[in-house]
Formats: structure tokens, C-alpha cells, sequence
């Protein structure tokens, strides 16, 4: 059984640990919100860019263009978008899991965009080619990285270098829930769901376009990329805090019942001690008399 010393050390070293874990979950939370609000203010946007491309590549049909076909190249893009610190629970594991463990690719084919530290990491130790990685684009989102970011990878898909491009990112549905999700960037896919509904007559087109569709698609598709990402940033942004505040709200927890279970402990070794001098003195007393 371990002395009372012991014990009184391990519970000094918890509550220590707690406070900062407290406080960690407080910091969380302040950023959870500001993350939040600013991840809901632009999803409109996002959502629209969205729904706009379907809609327009729902109402012209097959045609042939660049943005619609997988290039010659095998090889894949794949941003994936972690953070930069841990103590946020799953949250870093299971994005690059969806990568790491994708049933039908090869690390070989592979070309690996991390923005976060903690992807890197990841990536390197299991021998994916990391092209880049981009550590400050996490902390704070702006809409200029998301564009120079795709800017340079729809360079190299119109040049052939890679043939796909694919996004990992957390979703950011409320504070407790947070998807992984991993979307096909180009080529672009066609929502089957809204085609089905738009072919039966059920939805109505958002928006109606005068130029020649491949135009249009040439000025849109660009714009559609960069709103994905940069979305996918806020959104990103936001599951962090949200996982790392619900981390720190379970380590506190988890303290606190270690806290008390050495308290009792502390209390048991403290009556024992107390016990045994109590009997020590009996036993002389008696030997004296």
C-alpha cells in the first residue's frame, strides 16, 4: 500500500493537472464561440457556391470539360486539415484516418497538402508524400490562402500532374458533434440526389446563366474550389475547439474522481497510522504495568 507521503504527492501533481485542464477547457470555449459564429456567417456563401454548380451542371447535362473528367495522372491531391496542438481528443486520428485507411488507395499515388502540424506528423511517420504543409493557414482562416491554395492545385491538375483532388476535413454540425468528411473537390460530382429531383421536375434551378457552359464552368468551378476549402477551414477551425473543450471537460472530470479516490485512500492510510500508534501505546502501557 502506497505511504501516506505517496499519496499526498500524487493528489498535489492531479489538482495541478485539473487546474490546467480547467482553464484549457475555459480557453476552448471563448474560441468555440467566436469559431462558431464565424463558421455559420459564411456557410450561406459556401452552401450557394455549392448548390450553383450542381444546378448548372444538373441542367447542361454530359458535356466535355476539363473540371468534369479525371485527368490521365493517378496520382491524388489530398488536403487534409488538422490542427497544429493535441489535447483535442479524436479529432486529429480521425481525419487522417480517412486517408490512411481508404480501402482503395495507395500511398504511392498519393500527394499530401497538410494544413496543421499534427497531419504532417501523421503522414511522415507512415511514409505518405507530404507535397506541402502550411501550419498558419489553421490558426487563422482567410480567404486568400484558401484562393492561393487553389490557385496552385488547379495548376497542376490542368497540367496533368495529378488527375484528382480530394478534401478532408472535420464538419462542424453543433458543439458535440463534429463529422470527418472527405469530398471530391474535382472532378466535380454532381449531387445524385438534387439530378434525381431536378430530372422529376421537383426542384427549380436557382439561377439561370447567358454564357456558353463551359465559360460559365471556367469562371465558377475555380470560385466553387476556393469556397470549399475555405469553408472547410471554418468549419475545421470550430471542431477543434469543440473537441478540445470537450477533452478538457472529461480530463477535469476524470480528475476529479482520481482526486477523490486518493482522498479516500489518504483518509484510510491516515485511520490505519492513527490505529497502529493507538495500539503501539496500549501494547507499552500494558508491558509496563
Amino acid at each position: 500500500m502506497a505511504s501516506m507521503r505517496d499519496i499526498k504527492r500524487r493528489k498535489s501533481s492531479i489538482q495541478g493537472t485539473q487546474q490546467i485542464t480547467k482553464a484549457m477547457k475555459l480557453v476552448s470555449t471563448v474560441k468555440l464561440q467566436r469559431a462558431r459564429a464565424s463558421a455559420e456567417r459564411s456557410k450561406g456563401y459556401f452552401t450557394c457556391m455549392y448548390d450553383t454548380v450542381n444546378n448548372i451542371l444538373q441542367r447542361v447535362g454530359h458535356i466535355d470539360h476539363p473540371y468534369l473528367t479525371p485527368g490521365e495522372s493517378r496520382r491524388k491531391a489530398v488536403i487534409v486539415i488538422t490542427s497544429n496542438r493535441g489535447l483535442a481528443g479524436g479529432y486529429n486520428s480521425n481525419v487522417t484516418k480517412l486517408v490512411t485507411r481508404h480501402p482503395q488507395w495507395k500511398k504511392e499515388d498519393l500527394d499530401i497538402y497538410c494544413l496543421g502540424n499534427k497531419g504532417r506528423e501523421t503522414f511522415v511517420r507512415n511514409g505518405y508524400a507530404v507535397k506541402e504543409c502550411d501550419n498558419d493557414i489553421v490558426e487563422s482562416p482567410v480567404y486568400a490562402d484558401a484562393a492561393a491554395l487553389s490557385a496552385k492545385l488547379l495548376e497542376s491538375f490542368a497540367a496533368g500532374e495529378i488527375g484528382e483532388i480530394y478534401l478532408a476535413y472535420t464538419g462542424f454540425k453543433n458543439t458535440v458533434s463534429h463529422v470527418p468528411t472527405l469530398l471530391r473537390l474535382l472532378p466535380v460530382e454532381v449531387d445524385a440526389a438534387a439530378a434525381e429531383s431536378e430530372g422529376s421536375g421537383e426542384a427549380t434551378a436557382i439561377m439561370n446563366f447567358e454564357a456558353e457552359d463551359t465559360e460559365a464552368l471556367d469562371l465558377l468551378i475555380p470560385k466553387y474550389v476556393t469556397s470549399l476549402i475555405y469553408g472547410a477551414l471554418r468549419e475545421s477551425v470550430a471542431s477543434e475547439n469543440g473537441a478540445r473543450m470537450q477533452a478538457m471537460d472529461n480530463a477535469t472530470s476524470n480528475a476529479e474522481e482520481i482526486i477523490s479516490d486518493l482522498t479516500l485512500k489518504y483518509n484510510r492510510a491516515r485511520q490505519g497510522s492513527i490505529t497502529q500508534e493507538l495500539t503501539e501505546i496500549i501494547a507499552g502501557a500494558e508491558a509496563l504495568g
